[in-house]
């Protein structure tokens, strides 16, 4: 069998950084194939050149694996100064001169533009997609002097739900690491999502069938990692938590039945929600809400294709509101349709919004195959030849970027539950910190009282 590197090359830490569960599952696949294998996180080792290259030195591996989780902050008011890959690229620079091993790319950045990031950063091999079987796969072949290509896809051919029972191989040291400096552990209950947002990169990542681990598998990983780490507080990482065909609610009757007791957060869907449920939920763990709203009116919620109205976004936070669940709205400026009206419609909208954050973003970073990229291109903003690799955002043609962006300021001046540009957000996390808050934080914000 074959030694195997890992490295995770996130670096970032706004708000909180993230433990590197894709890396961890990959480890665990490869593990219980037989191999060797060694964990490699470059954030928690202090981002050190000459420790990954000792670590490579001295564990000699046969093929090298990097997990590649963002290309950039998707922020247009930061001017580009957020392009994670060169990190990449001095990461590889460093593994080349370390050992002869095959590098092997994934992650769900690498995912979304496979072809043009394996090419930038000269990696050997790469998997988009699902990455667990894919790799034990691609290990063997490779052991077998097979002729493989340079990228696998594993297309509709995603895991089942009973199929992906392969818990992370959780590092210590790792864990002990990400809670001390974000107090919680983030972890998966499904793949996959089915809604067709314009901007959305999940399809290329995970498919667009939802996939619902089986519940009491994911109790057990929670136990494990509440006995053997004293964890207590959770993010489950699901693009939408609370799926159509209530999966979610399977999860939190299991903690219930079991009487685990967590703290827990997800990123929902604001769709109507009953009382019976949301007591579920909250009687599950349930301690705040991250909501995909993504839009301030009706007329850019169309354009989004979020299929669903700025009506359901009040209901799903007046349901909050009542069970006293602080909510975040994350909405974006500037889609499709966006206008001066429609932006002044949008301040009245979110002015009824009580109780809860938001968080209001500038502009939408366009992903190759998405829908936006082609509506871009119908435009003539942007060409099928384009590369977008660094980022570009889609601005609707009947704003002005700068005027908007002025009207989003001026609007939420003097609010601190209202963030605008994100990197407000971000420097009210730093200075949290710095008192010895950690977690989600904007929660701290909101006060039923």
């Amino acid at each position: 069998m074959s030694r195997i590197f890992l490295v995770s090359s996130n670096t970032i830490v706004d708000p909180y950084p993230v433990y590197p569960v894709g890396m961890a599952i990959i480890a665990s696949a490869l593990t219980r194939a037989g191999h060797e294998v060694r964990q490699f996180d470059f954030l928690a080792e202090e981002q050190s050149d000459a420790r990954l290259r000792k670590a490579i030195y001295d564990f000699g591996p046969h093929y090298v694996g990097i997990s590649i989780r963002n290309i950039d902050a998707a922020d247009h008011c930061l001017n580009g100064n957020d392009w994670y890959l060169s990190t990449d690229l001095g990461l590889i620079k460093i593994i080349r001169e370390a050992t002869p091993a095959p590098v092997i790319l994934g992650g769900s950045a690498f995912s979304v533009m496979p072809e043009e990031i394996l090419n930038y950063l000269g990696g050997d091999y790469g998997i988009a997609g699902e990455g667990e079987q894919a790799v034990c796969d691609l290990i063997e072949a490779l052991n077998e002097g097979l002729s493989v290509p340079a990228i696998t896809r594993k297309g509709a051919a995603f895991c089942s739900g009973d199929a992906m029972t392969c818990q992370p191989l959780w590092e210590p040291g790792l864990v002990n690491f990400y809670t001390g400096r974000s107090g919680m552990i983030s972890m998966q209950t499904k793949r996959g999502c089915p809604y067709k947002c314009v901007y959305c990169t999940y399809p290329a990542i995970e498919g667009d069938i939802v996939r619902q681990r089986p519940p009491d598998d994911i109790a057990d990983e929670v136990e494990k990692l509440q006995k053997t780490y004293g964890i207590n507080t959770f993010y489950f990482t699901d693009s939408i938590f609370n799926d159509e065909e209530g999966g979610y609610l399977n999860v939190a009757e299991t903690l219930v039945r079991r009487g685990i007791k967590i703290k827990w957060a997800a990123f929902f869907r604001p769709e109507e929600i009953s009382k019976d449920r949301m007591s579920l939920l909250k009687q599950s763990g349930l301690y705040a809400i991250e909501a995909g709203s993504d839009a301030a009116s009706d007329e850019t919620l169309s354009g989004l294709n979020k299929q669903f109205t700025f009506d359901d976004v009040y209901e799903f936070n007046q349901a909050c509101v009542d069970a006293q669940i602080p909510c975040a709205h994350y909405v974006i400026f500037g889609g499709p349709g966006e206008s001066e009206a429609s932006v002044r419609k949008g301040f009245v909208n979110l002015e009824m919004l009580k109780n809860c954050v938001v968080f209001a973003f500038s502009g939408i970073r366009i992903f190759p195959g998405t829908m936006i990229q082609a509506q871009a291109i119908e435009e003539g903003v942007l060409r099928k030849s384009d590369s977008l690799l660094k980022p570009t955002y889609y601005f609707s043609p009947e704003i002005d970027v700068e005027t908007m962006d002025n009207m989003v300021k001026t609007g939420f001046k003097g609010r601190r539950d209202r963030i605008f540009p994100p990197s407000q957000g971000l420097e009210m996390a730093r200075v949290m910190n710095k008192y010895g808050y950690y977690g989600l934080l904007w929660d701290r914000l909101i006060s039923f009282r």
